[in-house]
């Protein structure tokens, strides 16, 4: 089963936000970053920030496929 963070990028494109706000507010590493961008596994602790900073859960920001 893959993660999928399609969900995510919208919120960003919602909130008229880049990827490096994203990293700014909810305060993760561009290592993160780049796992996410590659739709590859995070740690729930970067999933709970993200979801903090942009407020919701982690339904809103992700998938398995």
């Amino acid at each position: 089963m893959a993660v999928c963070y399609d969900k995510l990028w919208k919120i960003l494109i919602d909130k008229k936000m880049k990827k490096i706000d994203l990293m700014r507010i909810a305060k993760i590493s561009s290592n993160a970053l780049a796992h996410l961008s590659k739709d590859e596994s995070v740690s729930v602790d970067c999933i709970e920030k993200i979801c903090v900073a942009l407020d919701c859960t982690p339904n809103d920001m992700l998938e398995f496929k």
